[in-house]
């Protein structure tokens, strides 16, 4: 019989009156990797967050090595050698490496700091478990994935034998990805166990040995892994069947409405990271943009959207051109813009969803009048937004910081989608979302696109570029490095062209 390291039994989560977790039922084996798989808002983060103690369940029981505990805080957690990785990091961009492991947890010398002694523990522990990182450089100055293998880093240091990973590929490459699955599988070698929420159905298959399916709230069925299909698994997860490839009719391409020439654009150090980059979206297509995170197309895009200043080059909507206007003035010209870091540029965490949603629009009529705002009329829209892209919540009046990740997302794209755009540029659509939650995001894309509207889609997920555009561009080092279709193209030819590649090298590599 396994041992089981973490049995929840019947645990009930309410706030007010609503039901996050039902009567769930989860127990993790030692040595195994467990995913929970559930849609946006099913309740998935709130059952971790009472495992790690972040909230108190309202009624159920939780049991760490066969022994009732009461985990009443993080602290209490890691002494039961519980730790969790947070799907948005929780680190001190100024502080060093070591500083952000060991803060809250110092190791000492007398009165002071022992740095030497915690920078060689975590050398031990990066090296142990196949984590390298540098111990002294400054968090803001590595990459993401860096970042999170910092956050691993932080519950080891603790002593934690049972891991969380809370949507740990969310903001990751393809890379990336790759490492962090290599990196949970040798964890569990070293004889960790870890509970794994995902909505990627690929990733489960890849690390998982069990599956919990939780849907609204309730625990479904846990079943091994076995010959399940994605089909059948995204069928449990959102209780109807569930299509991997939207249909489209071909495009039917117009005037031109984004005109993009000789653009460059720097990144914060100084150096330029768009690199006299040209490209043109018409009405009515979908042009997704592929590439490898930090070959400058964030910069493109903020650039485009007049969050970054422009050093050279022209951009031009409807012939107009707008080049170094500001936010403002681009989006009062029917410009809507879908931003790749929801809770950093999207929305005010504070602030209600309601709020959040007429962001862009709160000075106009109907939200105002006379310079006071409507809220009987925000509130209203907002509840009409949210019912339309199933944006879970207790209501409207809850602050977006409440909304999982995957309904913070849908939120935005409600917005951003009901402004009805001339030009909807969208940075990572599907981050964080569910695949009945994706299927409907690439729906209202292709919509926007057969109402006439030019869609700049930029994503990391090739499955993704492939499956809504109808051009592709593939940008590297800050240039345009190739332009295909989907029919004509495939995963593999993308990525060529992604790490600075050409076609033929590929030809030639096969005679």
């Amino acid at each position: 019989m396994p041992e089981k390291v973490i049995e929840m039994i019947d645990v009930t989560k309410r706030f007010g009156d609503f039901v996050a977790n039902d009567a769930i039922n989860l127990d993790l084996q030692k040595g195994e990797i467990h995913a929970l798989l559930g849609e946006n808002g099913a309740g998935k983060s709130t059952l971790m967050n009472i495992l790690s103690g972040l909230l108190e369940p309202t009624e159920g029981e939780v049991h760490v090595a066969g022994k009732l505990e009461h985990i009443d805080s993080p602290s209490k957690a890691a002494e039961l050698g519980i730790g969790m990785v947070h799907q948005h990091f929780m680190l001190v961009d100024a502080f060093s490496v070591t500083e952000n492991i060991i803060l809250g947890s110092e190791t000492t010398k007398g009165l002071s700091l022992d740095i030497a002694a915690a920078r060689a523990k975590i050398i031990e522990l990066s090296n142990r478990y196949g984590l390298a990182v540098q111990p002294d450089a400054i968090v803001r100055d590595i990459s993401v994935g860096q970042q999170q293998r910092v956050e691993i880093l932080k519950t080891l240091y603790r002593g934690a034998d049972i891991l969380i990973f809370d949507e740990p590929t969310a903001v990751l490459t393809p890379a990336e990805i790759s490492e962090l699955m290599a990196i949970m599988k040798n964890l569990v070698t070293e004889g960790k166990s870890i509970l794994f929420i995902t909505h990627k159905l690929d990733e489960i298959r890849a690390v998982a040995d069990r599956i919990t399916v939780i849907r609204r709230g309730k625990s479904i069925e846990t079943v091994e892994l076995g010959n399940k299909t994605n089909q059948e698994l995204a069928e449990m997860m959102v209780g109807h069947s569930v299509s991997f490839v939207t249909e489209k009719e071909a495009a039917a391409p117009k005037e031109v409405v984004l005109d993009v020439k000789n653009l460059v654009v720097k990144e914060f150090r100084g150096a330029d990271a768009v690199k006299g980059l040209s490209l043109q979206v018409r009405a009515g297509e979908i042009v997704g943009l592929a590439g490898i995170d930090g070959n400058g197309q964030s910069e493109l895009i903020r650039a485009l959207t007049g969050l970054t200043k422009i050093e050279s080059g022209s951009v031009t909507l409807k012939g107009k051109d707008i080049t170094g206007q500001s936010p403002r003035k681009i989006t009062e010209q029917a410009v809507s813009h879908v931003p790749e870091d929801r809770q950093r540029d999207g929305l005010v965490l504070q602030m209600t969803v309601a709020e959040n949603i007429a962001l862009q629009t709160y000075y106009k009529a109907p939200n105002s009048r006379h310079g006071l705002l409507n809220y009987d009329e925000i509130n209203r829209h907002a509840r009409e937004l949210m019912a339309e892209f199933d944006v879970r919540g207790a209501s409207e009046l809850i602050s977006a910081a409440s909304l999982s990740g995957g309904n913070q997302q849908k939120a935005i794209v409600a917005r951003e989608i009901d402004r009805n755009p001339n030009l909807l540029i969208v940075s990572q659509p599907t981050r964080g979302l569910d695949v009945g939650a994706i299927e409907y995001i690439h729906k209202r894309l292709i919509q926007a696109r057969d109402e006439g509207k030019a869609v700049l889609v930029v994503s990391f997920e090739l499955d993704e570029i492939l499956n809504v555009s109808d051009r592709i561009l593939v940008i590297h080092d800050g240039k345009i490095a190739g332009e295909t279709t989907p029919d004509a193209t495939t995963k593999q030819e993308l990525g060529i062209l992604m790490v600075g590649g050409k076609l033929e090298e590929k030809v030639e590599a096969e005679l």
